[in-house]
């Protein structure tokens, strides 16, 4: 009987350099080198001139040199890490960096590995994401660069950069799903035990989170932690500035001043963007959808609908389906 040829494996090259983050590299190493539903992929590690190369945590590395391997068509993948900084030094690896990535099909970064990508003009007029605590560097650094502080990963063409050391996994699933279809991305995702493959729109840190850490030191005021508290505590009320300003005790006028001083945000962005994560943090639990839209204030699921479109990309609907817990019902 006759059979169709095996399918070649595709290629993917990891850049390394002393002192790469282990976990960029290693994360999406694994979710290439697990098997799939389709050809699969062929993972080496390449450093300018191969052999040994030391990780920041100490564990060392086994290369091959990036020159002796064929790029063209490969998926080539730029790691982060504390050795950053000395890697845009070097004008070889960096020379070498570019070469090859003229030559891959793809190139993706993963945390601060964007700024090697930067330092060759590869992202260029393009969007592009690190680690949130780097973005303003990024963006200091290359200015004809869009750095977007927020998503896990953002895809231009052929050009993919990722948030930091975990994100590389998401980053890594999104590329095979693109190759080889959902289905295969989802059994490596399945076999990783990665309990929720996230959407590359979706926020690097909880919003809770982003607003304790987002106040401005340089201004003086007051610490709005407790607000931020109290707001998600109460997101299905009525959170307008009057009230928000009420809770703080200070003016309407006077409280939106100093809140946008201290926070660099508006209190009505503040408030949506708590609304957001909590309304996707109960559809990841099954919540219904319209039973979201009520409990977190947004009055119906069309409202609700618009605000996931605008902040993730997706229906409320859909990302319930593809992202709740297996078995979760819906209350």
């Amino acid at each position: 009987m006759l059979t169709d040829p095996p399918q070649p494996a595709r290629d993917v090259i990891i850049l390394a350099y002393p002192g790469v983050l282990l976990l960029d590299i290693a994360g999406p190493a694994d979710v290439f080198a697990t098997p799939g539903v389709g050809p699969g992929y062929r993972v080496r590690i390449a450093s300018l001139a191969g052999g040994s190369i030391t990780a920041s945590n100490g564990i060392a590395i086994s290369t091959y040199a990036l020159a002796e391997l064929a790029v063209h068509g490969a998926v080539l993948m730029v790691p982060g890490g504390p050795g950053t900084v000395t890697a845009m030094r070097d004008g070889a690896l960096l020379a070498a960096l570019a070469t090859a990535a003229d030559q891959a099909r793809l190139v993706a970064s993963v945390c601060t590995g964007a700024f090697l990508l930067a330092a060759i003009g590869v992202l260029d007029g393009l969007r592009a994401t690190t680690h949130w605590a780097h973005a303003d560097k990024l963006a200091r650094f290359r200015p004809g660069v869009t750095v977007d502080p927020d998503p896990i990963f953002i895809r231009q063409g052929r050009i993919w950069t990722s948030a930091g050391v975990t994100a590389g996994i998401d980053l890594a699933l999104a590329i095979r799903e693109q190759d080889a279809g959902r289905a295969d991305a989802m059994t490596v995702a399945r076999d990783l035990v990665v309990f929720l493959r996230r959407p590359g729109g979706q926020s690097q840190f909880s919003a809770p989170l982003r607003a304790q850490t987002s106040e401005n030191p340089a201004h003086a005021g007051p610490n709005f932690d407790a607000l931020h508290g109290w707001i998600a505590g109460n997101l299905g009320g009525d959170l307008r500035v009057d009230a928000l300003a009420q809770q703080a005790g200070m003016s309407p006028r006077s409280f939106a001043r100093v809140y946008q001083a201290r926070t660099g945000t508006t209190p009505a962005r503040t408030v949506a963007t708590l609304r957001l994560d909590a309304a996707r943090a109960a559809l990841e639990a099954g919540m219904a959808v319209s039973v979201a839209a009520q409990r977190f204030g947004f009055g119906d699921a069309d409202q609700l609908r618009r605000a996931f479109d605008r902040g993730l990309g997706v229906s409320p609907s859909a990302y319930r389906r593809s992202f709740s817990a297996p078995g979760a019902r819906a209350v």
